[in-house]
């Protein structure tokens, strides 16, 4: 009805939440400004148009908000080039997700139980030959140990393994 105090009050009262929806869905400070006066010029013209119809006036002015905002974004984004489809986008993540690790965390601690079964020497000799990648020789020269004893202590031992981690 052209009420300038009741325009001002209903403006003090909705407008940062009217900016926030269009922020939003612009993600620009100056288009949502812009978009937030297209929203009080279309209420102050058309107020007389609101209709209780078991919406409150809230909804209603977001309805406004978000689809001049909307609007705007549609208009802004039809006059850009598309960007490139990188193909890498699409691809999955190859990092192991939450339950991936979850279960690596819980097959660690089986084997490290499992080792911990071994006699302390031949723990060792396995460890550093499937961990750090040391070859049969050089576990051979660092124990003083012969090569085909290594060889046949490794075997046991990872059947030994193989046996605790069935269980």
């Amino acid at each position: 009805m052209g009420d300038r105090a009741s325009f001002r009050t209903l403006y003090d009262r909705t407008s940062a939440k009217l900016f926030g929806v269009c922020l939003r869905v612009l993600d620009d400070r100056t288009q949502a400004e812009e978009a937030l006066q297209d929203v009080f010029i279309k209420v102050w013209n058309n107020a007389g148009q609101y209709r209780v119809n078991g919406f409150s006036p809230m909804t209603w002015l977001i309805t406004l908000a978000r689809n001049a905002a909307v609007d705007r974004r549609r208009k802004r984004d039809a006059g850009r080039r598309p960007e490139p489809i990188d193909a890498a986008d699409f691809v999955a993540d190859p990092s192991p997700g939450p339950a991936a690790l979850l279960e690596a965390r819980a097959e660690a601690a089986a084997l490290g139980a499992c080792l911990r079964e071994l006699p302390p020497d031949r723990a060792e000799m396995v460890r550093r030959a499937y961990l750090e990648g040391a070859t049969y020789a050089e576990l051979s020269t660092a124990t003083g140990v012969k090569l085909n004893t290594v060889r046949t202590w490794l075997r046991r031992s990872l059947m030994q393994l193989r046996e605790c981690l069935s269980r």
